[in-house]
């Protein structure tokens, strides 16, 4: 089965720097996009950043172009999020996602951006 295990969040103060992992199982890593989501509280879960099964293309949301970075290591089975100059309004749980057949998603981690 699909499994989706994200780690590495935590709390840092204003522009600071995070990575994010998140270590995939029970699918063909390298055949799928995979993307991250963050749900600040009492709002939608939104679109951070994406790629592709290769890595060559990568997207991002408008908020966190320039600051962050999606990677993967298809060796690894492993797609990551580097967040630099974070700010509080990056404050929320950081999810992975994939879809392979039907969309599935980690458990999430906190990631909490205060002075």
């Amino acid at each position: 089965q699909v499994q989706l295990v994200e780690s590495g969040g935590g709390l840092v103060q204003p522009g600071g720097s995070l990575r994010l992992s998140c270590a995939a199982s029970g699918f063909t890593f390298s055949s799928y996009a995979m993307s991250w989501y963050r749900q600040a509280p009492g709002k939608e879960r939104d679109f951070v950043a994406g790629i592709s099964n290769t890595g060559p293309t990568t997207k991002y949301a408008d908020s966190v172009k320039g600051r962050f970075t999606i990677s993967r290591d298809n060796a690894k089975n492993t797609v990551y999020l580097q967040m630099n100059s974070l700010k509080p309004d990056d404050t929320a749980v950081y999810y992975c996602r994939a879809f392979v057949g039907s969309i599935y998603w980690g458990q999430g981690t906190q990631v909490t951006v205060s002075s």
